[in-house]
């Protein structure tokens, strides 16, 4: 059984990575399981200073999924590399940072110290806030996307994933977009803005008034984008939204997913991301898939 897949010239032992803000950086959830038995681990969203995040309440349970607006609550970059990196590169799985910014000069200075460590790949949060830009996130256009992956191209020493956001109108575009301004793999899809209202108080449940939903409720919209963006560009794609199950990872792979990030699940399942491989290596043992690469864009739709 061959689980092996290989992005941007970064080789994962297998195709399961946890995405950035449900995982932390790995440690408590290594008191649960090996986390070096996991492809790849993706940082908390790292800023140049720490911040505390928003204030409570700033996660809420909806059907089938979650709301957050924890404001990107992390430590800092320079604390990251100094004490958290080693442990994250001691697993032996891929290291992905995930780096955020309010302006373009943030995500400048970020990727150009996190080029200087021993990350295996940076993963660009392009669904920050542009504060120049009265508060519009960096994805939200072509026009945009493209802007701020080039200026980051130009210093990044490492394999650049960028995360798109599904808040837009063609994320095909914004996908293609960030291909051409030299993103070596993209990944989708972000949270979707959403809110929740609490009728007795007439209020919003999240002290922001509105976060980002994801789990199972986003499956359906991520798999759509996930599959316009694999007919889109030509580089590779790491889905996620929603995946609970060796299945949805399997089902996203179809689409056009090389790889799948395991998010909101860690949360109410500390095993989530280890049963999830489990259960799909069996599901290709058990459908006598030799290699789990050939399910890659295998979706029938004729």
């Amino acid at each position: 059984m061959n689980m092996k897949t290989t992005i941007a010239g970064v080789q994962f032992k297998n195709p399961i990575i946890t995405a950035s803000g449900t995982f932390g950086f790995g440690r408590e959830y290594n008191n649960f399981y090996d986390v070096g038995l996991l492809g790849g681990i993706c940082s908390k969203g790292l800023t140049l200073e720490p911040r505390q995040g928003n204030q409570p309440v700033r996660i809420a349970e909806t059907p089938s999924g979650m709301l957050n607006s924890v404001g990107l609550q992390n430590p800092g970059v320079e604390y990251f590399i100094q004490n958290e990196l080693p442990f994250m590169k001691s697993t032996g799985a891929v290291v992905i940072a995930n780096a955020a910014g309010s302006c373009e000069a943030d995500y400048v200075r970020i990727v150009q110290m996190l080029s200087d460590t021993d990350v295996d790949m940076i993963e660009l949060n392009i669904s920050c806030p542009n504060v120049k830009k009265g508060g519009m996130a960096f994805g939200v256009d072509p026009e945009g996307v493209e802007h701020i992956v080039k200026a980051v191209r130009h210093v990044c020493k490492k394999p650049l994933i960028v995360k798109l956001t599904p808040n837009v109108a063609d994320i095909s575009k914004n996908a293609l977009a960030a291909q051409n301004a030299g993103a070596d793999a993209i990944s989708l899809i972000n949270t979707v803005a959403a809110m929740a209202v609490d009728y007795k108080t007439r209020r919003p449940v999240l002290n922001a008034v509105t976060g980002g939903l994801s789990g199972p409720a986003v499956k359906p919209v991520a798999l759509r984008m996930v599959y316009q963006c694999y007919k889109a560009v030509n580089i590779p794609i790491i889905g996620m939204g929603g995946i609970v199950s060796g299945t949805d990872a399997a089902e996203f792979m179809l689409c056009g997913a090389a790889a799948v990030q395991v998010g909101t699940a860690n949360i109410f399942e500390p095993l989530a991301a280890i049963n999830i491989l489990n259960e799909l290596t069996n599901l290709c043992e058990h459908d006598n898939i030799t290699n789990v690469q050939s399910l890659v864009g295998g979706l029938r739709v004729d």
